[in-house]
């Protein structure tokens, strides 16, 4: 069930919030022996709070737009009660959190349910969901592949239908990548739109966080909760459309040109912009992302580094490394990158580009073909979702109605115009351009 679908229910008094969560906690401990994107179950205060819902729904009280929704939590979001670890021994000794992050109180707020903390790349730095501590996040659709990352433990929880509803971050595509790999709903938000308190940095000028959900109507439904704000109408009829070319149509895999392809003739979209500088951009968001990862764990790298995984820990030193020039140059592209970003909206209400070059690769063979070479997928995943992070607009990442493995585009929209996104993707879902992947029973 969808998250509204679960609400509607449970405020009804048509199912019970705890058999809602007891059905997610079954799913789980069936499923993720072979997917891996649970880190620890939070059973005890699930079941807590849903008989308390369950008790407000008896006596004719409002238990909340969410009510009885189950959600899964990046394992980089405080959870009152828990060491916060970010995928990562390093943090393992740390106190536990005093109180929850705050998307993580506000969707408790609106009558969700926390079910589960999810798998990550070790703080957050990487596109694969490989975790030394933790294992490989596999994709629910085909084991044999990845989830994508590094929310890849919160996407593949949603679409092996264990939770409606997850929480992620995404500094350079952690969102976008796995919703498009799991073939889920994914929201980048507009940088600072949601806030970042109590979650673990990993590159604070670029970070962000956002759900994934079942559907595009979730997605409404979650935003409007986490905000507190009533999204306006939209008229997606007048949008004007136009899909991003130059670096976004280059490396596309076969089944990813055709399905892009077919998705702009459905909607008539002729309009195409290039927007110069993308390699600079995706440059720049390499050097300020190892810069500033490096800088925040150069004091414990010094003294425990030998728990850090080998290859997180390798390219965190290297970016303690990067000179301050080169630092400096960088968010001067930044800031040249946004301006010509702006300037693609002149004629256009939304850009269309594509969220992943193809299907997710395989977990034995981790590579995906860029410029005619076989190049790791863990660092590339994001060549089409990096250098839109130093935009820091809002992207929504669209799963395709195709018939083999998922796939999905990112549509962009100006700074602040969630409400555009959210439309549109309700539009896509009501004419079956979008489908949700999920798992059922």
């Amino acid at each position: 069930m969808r998250a509204v679908e679960i609400s509607r229910a449970v405020r009804a008094g048509e199912i019970s919030a705890v058999s809602a969560i007891e059905a997610s906690l079954a799913r789980v401990k069936t499923r993720d022996g072979t997917v891996n994107a649970v880190t620890r179950l939070l059973s005890e205060r699930a079941l807590e709070q849903a008989r308390r819902i369950d008790g407000l729904v008896a006596r004719g009280q409002d238990p909340g737009p969410l009510a009885g929704v189950p959600f899964g939590i990046k394992d980089l979001f405080d959870v009152e009660g828990l060491v916060t670890t970010a995928g990562s021994r390093v943090l393992r000794e740390m106190p536990p959190a005093t109180q929850d992050a705050v998307l993580v109180r506000r969707l408790v707020e609106a009558g969700a349910i926390p079910l589960a903390t999810t798998n990550m790349d070790e703080f957050a730095y990487g596109f694969a969901t490989d975790n030394a501590h933790h294992g490989l996040t596999r994709n629910p659709h085909d084991t044999d592949r990845l989830a994508g990352g590094s929310s890849g433990g919160s996407a593949a929880g949603v679409a092996a239908g264990y939770f409606p509803l997850s929480l992620g971050s995404d500094t350079n595509g952690s969102i976008r990548v796995p919703a498009s790999l799991c073939g889920v709903w994914g929201l980048r938000a507009t940088q600072n739109r949601l806030s970042t308190e109590g979650s673990f940095p990993f590159v604070a000028s670029l970070d962000t966080v956002g759900p994934f959900t079942a559907s595009a109507a979730d997605l409404r439904a979650v935003v409007e909760a986490v905000t507190g704000e009533r999204l306006p109408p939209v008229e997606t009829g007048s949008l004007r459309l136009a899909r991003l070319i130059g670096w976004f149509a280059s490396d596309l895999s076969t089944e990813m040109a055709q399905a892009l392809s077919e998705f702009c003739h459905a909607l008539k979209i002729v309009r195409e912009v290039d927007v110069p500088d993308v390699a600079a951009a995706r440059a720049a968001a390499f050097v300020i992302s190892a810069s500033e990862g490096g800088s925040l764990h150069l004091e414990r790298l010094r003294d425990q580094a030998v728990l850090y995984d080998p290859a997180v820990r390798d390219r965190l030193l290297a970016g303690a490394l990067v000179p301050a020039p080169s630092v400096f140059r960088a968010h001067r592209v930044r800031r040249h990158f946004r301006s010509k970003m702006h300037e693609a909206f002149r004629d256009a209400d939304l850009l269309i580009a594509p969220a992943v070059t193809g299907e997710a690769p395989l977990c034995d063979n981790p590579t995906l073909m860029i410029g005619g070479k076989a190049v790791p997928a863990r660092a590339n995943l994001g060549i089409y979702t990096q250098p839109l992070t130093l935009a820091g607009f809002p992207v929504l990442t669209v799963p395709l109605h195709v018939s083999g493995l998922p796939l999905g585009v990112q549509v962009v929209a100006p700074p602040g115009r969630e409400d555009r996104l959210i439309a549109f993707g309700e539009a896509l879902e009501q004419s079956g351009l979008a489908r949700s992947r999920i798992l059922e029973d």
